[in-house]
């Protein structure tokens, strides 16, 4: 059986001023690029830039895991043309950024059905997560063709082919999934950004987000920087993980 981390509905996990796992929505490149009166394409190339400063931000703020929704299973209904350009915008960065992420210990993972991309993106996925594998600065995975419930169908689908004796009705406790999971590499994230000012989790990461902090801006992609990072973060700090408790048995903890 793979391993996981321990769910939250399970334990308490360590929680400090800085969160470990990082999650974004990477919302309004398109937008952005309407603003300016630029073609769509602009939007997500100037993405891209946000993308890098946002890694630089993790590795300087030691952040552990980075998660960017790059790319939803639902965004295939979008013009073919931009999920075209979306596509040649992925294989280019997978070309440029892979050798200066592992140069820099920076690990890369990808999650969701990459076997709908071309087969280029595939073997430059495979090849790029083989390379990285053994990096532990930061691990930055990219969610590309994801949904969080077709995470969830696909670990009770693994999880019943590995537990064939427990299809008898007995009842089965949420965590024996987290194993099964996508991203059972990773903690659960601590802190959910989602920029461009819409307000909601739009199937990213349902199962793991059971008590992540959430915070919403409605800078556009583009423009969050460094600085806009750190506002989330300082958010983040000023908040109290109670996973259940009382705030007093949190202060009593934190007192121990």
């Amino acid at each position: 059986m793979p391993e996981a981390y321990v769910s939250s509905t399970q334990g308490i996990p360590d929680s400090g001023s800085v969160p470990r796992h990082v999650a974004i929505i990477m919302d309004g490149n398109g937008r952005w690029a309407k603003q300016r009166l630029l073609p769509r394409v602009a939007g997500h190339r100037r993405g891209v830039e946000a993308v890098r400063a946002a890694v630089r931000a993790s590795v300087q703020r030691g952040v552990e895991y980075l998660t960017l929704f790059a790319f939803s299973s639902e965004n295939w209904r979008r013009p073919a043309d931009e999920v075209s350009i979306l596509m040649d915008l992925f294989l280019r960065a997978l070309e440029q950024e892979v050798a200066k992420l592992h140069e820099n210990g920076i690990r890369f993972k990808v999650v969701g059905e990459v076997a709908r991309f071309p087969a280029r993106i595939r073997e430059l996925v495979a090849s790029a997560e083989a390379l990285t594998a053994r990096n532990t600065k930061l691990t930055l995975t990219i969610a590309a063709n994801y949904g969080g419930r077709q995470d969830i169908a696909q670990a009770a689908q693994r999880y019943f082919a590995a537990h064939p004796d427990r299809v008898d009705g007995r009842p089965l406790p949420a965590h024996a999934f987290d194993p099964y999971l996508a991203m059972s590499y990773a903690p659960e994230p601590d802190l959910f950004i989602r920029t461009g000012g819409e307000q909601r989790i739009s199937n990213f990461l349902l199962w793991q987000l059971a008590y992540t902090e959430l915070y919403f801006t409605d800078l556009l992609w583009p423009d969050f920087d460094a600085a806009a990072f750190d506002a989330a973060i300082e958010s983040y700090g000023g908040r109290e993980r109670r996973f259940g408790r009382t705030s007093e048995q949190v202060q009593a903890a934190q007192s121990a």
